[in-house]
């Protein structure tokens, strides 16, 4: 990639009167410009708008240079990295996997000092020189094997944040951090040689019980999820850290951080009821923390069935999730869902229970969409039921 010819003026002028064309379409134009291929630049513009909703700062700052749409893909959205950033705060951080750099643009605002490490030395470059254009001014761009510039550079640092990817010729399904690059595990004694605070970043994808089996001094997980979507998880690790182990799970809604933080080594226990009055279906990070007992014990609600992760209470609780009044419930057997389901306009789930949304649209001709929301699952009996609601 060409940065200095990315900025001549009639590439951006391309770039920004384009931005809301197909790329598709504008790779089979027969445009040219000087010192660069016509591909290089739709390539730009396919990244740009991935970055819109994203990245909005990057957006609406001009000559700003993108890596590849997949790279902007993978990165942090801008509301993910600044709640990240606000967890911790120092002198200097080091950043091992650098990638496009909007975690460090905002860990910079919490440290005096980031030092960004990139193995792709055109990567490296492209983030110097957006930091320029964002006046982040606190962060050096280093390009190599971040562990060779932890050793070269031979200081203490606050913070050492890594985001492993996982390796190309990692095999199977299980993700274990073993399998990424850089191998976290390994290398975390390294890594205590010069701090004694790490981050690690990885996908949602990771068990926390197979995450927790390899690393060591972890104080603290946060699950993030941005619009009831989990993007990442955040191990927080402290050297010879050996109290009790929390787990935030984090909903980014509008701006907002919505956060219920439990005890991962506290024995919580369940309660269950029949249906009350009102419905609670846990948001997405409360159900990936997997603290389905907790959810009962703090919160004071009853569960459904031990496996449904469902919760009802009498209480008119505004919970982090999806309250619903419970309108009716029916037992579910051949008269009442006939009565109840044949051809009706609703909004259909599933928990714990023998049939997919899909089987039962088909089976019972029923539409997307209405009012009512309807969950099928099974009651604290084990007789299966559906609880026809309504949002409130």
């Amino acid at each position: 990639m060409k940065i200095q010819a990315l900025l001549d003026k009639e590439v951006q002028d391309f770039i920004n009167r384009n931005i809301d064309q197909q790329v598709t379409q504008l790779a089979l134009q027969k445009k040219q410009f000087n010192g660069i291929a016509l591909s290089e630049v739709v390539q730009q513009i396919a990244a740009k708008q991935k970055a819109e909703k994203k990245l909005p700062t990057w957006f609406a700052t001009a000559n700003i240079i993108y890596p590849s749409k997949v790279s902007v893909e993978q990165t942090s959205s801008e509301q993910t990295a600044a709640y990240k950033a606000s967890l911790i705060s120092g002198k200097t951080l080091l950043d091992a996997t650098g990638g496009f750099g909007v975690d460090d643009y905002y860990f910079a605002q919490q440290f005096q000092k980031v030092i960004h490490c990139e193995w792709n030395q055109e990567l490296s470059e492209i983030v110097k020189h957006n930091a320029e254009l964002l006046k982040v001014d606190n962060l050096e761009c280093l390009s190599g094997d971040s562990t060779e510039i932890i050793k070269k550079r031979d200081q203490k640092l606050d913070w050492i944040y890594i985001d492993p990817s996982r390796r190309h010729d990692a095999k199977g399904k299980v993700f274990m951090l073993k399998d990424c690059e850089p191998n976290v595990p390994d290398l975390l004694d390294f890594y205590f040689q010069y701090t004694s605070n790490i981050l690690i970043k990885t996908a949602p994808l990771l068990d926390l019980k197979a995450g927790l089996s390899e690393l060591k001094y972890v104080k603290k997980i946060h699950v993030i999820a941005l619009e009831n979507e989990v993007k990442e998880l955040l191990w927080e690790i402290h050297n010879h850290y050996e109290g009790d182990l929390s787990i935030s799970a984090v909903t980014i809604e509008k701006g907002r951080a919505l956060k219920s933080e439990f005890n991962w080594n506290t024995d919580y226990q369940s309660t269950f009821s029949k249906p009350k009055k009102y419905l609670f279906e846990p948001n997405a990070a409360l159900l990936k923390s997997g603290m389905f007992n907790a959810v009962s014990a703090v919160f004071h609600i009853d569960k459904l069935h031990q496996h449904s992760h469902l919760y009802t209470t009498d209480e008119d609780l505004n919970l982090p999730g999806r309250n619903f009044i419970i309108d009716q419930v029916v037992p579910f057997d051949k008269n009442s869902a006939k009565t109840y389901l044949l051809n009706q306009k609703l909004n259909i789930s599933t928990r714990n229970f023998p049939l997919k949304p899909e089987e039962l649209r088909k089976k019972y001709k029923i539409k997307d969409g209405g009012d009512t929301y309807v969950f099928f699952t099974t009651d604290s009996e084990n007789k299966k039921i559906i609880l026809f609601c309504t949002k409130k």
